[in-house]
Parts: structure tokens; sequence; C-alpha cells
């Protein structure tokens, strides 16, 4: 689905990505984990095609092709989603104009909106004033609507109380159609963590962990998690690589 090779990227003349490699298989939900300011917030910008991130060297492949110069409303087209840590505030237009964009459906769009408490914003300005749940899941419908092959979620589990946590979970779940078998998942995910809290309602396949700019491990997300709360990232990363 997604392949990462070789990839350094540079913001405004300084190197923040160096040599990143990285696979998300056809239907396989990922997580990748790493403390604040390790790169990860930059690999997701770079994979959606933010201009301000610039690809050194290296590739982004999906689906097969080379997509490491497209705009981002190409690779939007072509099955990317996202959901940002910090989406915008648009005064001016409503949730419900960016869900009419989605797809021309208003039936299905009120229905969505229920099923994540999300019906009593439709129509405020876009996530103007919503809380820290409420963003994230105000992006969760967008993507629910949206339906792409490949999600990236950046840290959707941050400022999110337990309530708004496990709603964005089973969000998480059904988008990535974890209750089918994994032969009959024709949908993707990477999950961008630091706390790894969003693991606890989220079945993931296989973890990854970036420091300093770099995917140092991966291996299976519990035992990774669990190694990261006993030993630190540092310790995480001589731990596995050990193993």
């Amino acid at each position: 689905m997604l392949e990462v090779k070789n990839l350094d990227v540079s913001v405004e003349g300084k190197k923040i990505l160096h040599e990143v490699n990285l696979k998300i298989r056809h239907g396989e939900a990922c997580v990748l984990l790493g403390p604040n300011g390790s790169g990860k917030s930059t690999l997701m910008q770079t994979l959606v095609g933010n201009p301000k991130y610039r690809v050194d060297k290296g590739e982004i492949i999906f689906k097969g092709k080379d997509i490491t110069n497209l705009l981002p409303n190409e690779r939007i087209k072509f099955g990317l989603g996202i959901s940002f840590q910090h989406p915008p505030a648009i005064r001016g237009v409503k949730l419900i104009e960016i869900l009419k964009a989605i797809i021309n459906d208003e039936e299905m769009i009120r229905k969505t909106a229920k099923k994540y408490d999300m019906k009593d914003f439709l129509y405020r300005d876009l996530n103007l004033g919503f809380s820290g749940g409420e963003l994230k899941r105000s992006e969760m419908l967008q993507l629910m609507l949206l339906k792409p092959e490949l999600s990236l979620l950046d840290e959707l589990d941050s400022g999110v109380d337990i309530v708004n946590l496990e709603l964005i979970g089973k969000a998480i779940n059904e988008l990535l159609k974890k209750d089918l078998k994994p032969r009959f998942r024709d949908r993707s995910g990477l999950i961008i963590t630091h706390m790894g809290s969003i693991m606890e309602y989220v079945r993931t396949d296989r973890a990854f962990v970036m420091l300093k700019g770099s995917i140092v491990c991966s291996g299976n997300p519990e035992e990774i998690l669990e190694s990261i709360k006993e030993n630190g990232y540092e310790g995480c990363v001589e731990c596995m690589t050990q193993n």
C-alpha cells in the first residue's frame, strides 16, 4: 500500500528526517511511536505533500505509484486521507459545507454525525471553539465520509479525555474495517502518537519507533509499547535491537 524509501526531508534548510524507510501493507493498521520532536509529524506532513517540507532524497510509493512530487489534492484524490493534530479553525465556513464537498448525501452526513456525537456541530464554523475531543471527532467524521484507502492519523490521543478517546478508537476501527478478516480489509492506516493511549482502543498490526528523525525499530505493537513504558524510548530501541 505505502512504501517510504530512504527519505531525507528538510524544513527551511534544516534536515529533519534521515534515511526513513517504512512499509505499510494492504489492509494493515500501523502505529508510529516517538517522543515529541522526533520527526513523526514531519513525516506525516511530507506524506500528504505539504510544500513546506522538502524531500531532499528518497521516494514515497503509494499503491505502486511514485507520489513524491504530487500535489496534496492529487494525493487525496488518489486515496490518501489525513487527520491533523491541530486542524485550522475557519470562520464563516460551516462544518456541513466541508462534509458536503466530500459526499453529496445529507442523510448520510447526518447519520454519521449523530453516530459520532457531532450532529449539533454541523452548522457551526469549522473547528471554531471546538474542544480537543470535538476537534478529533470532527476530523474523524470527515475521514469516515471520505473513506480513504490510507488514513494518516496524527496524535488523535493528544488532549482528549477517556470518553472521547474510546469513541475515536471505535471510529478508527470502523474506518479501517478491523471487524473484517485481514484478507477482506481494503483500507490501511498509520496512527501517529507519542503517548500510545489510542492503542488501548485500536487493534494495530505493527509498530514503528522514530527517534531523531529516523525509524530505529519496528515490531509487535504491544511489546514495543510495553518496552517504552519500562525503559523509555532510548532503552526500548536498545532492547528491541538486541533481541
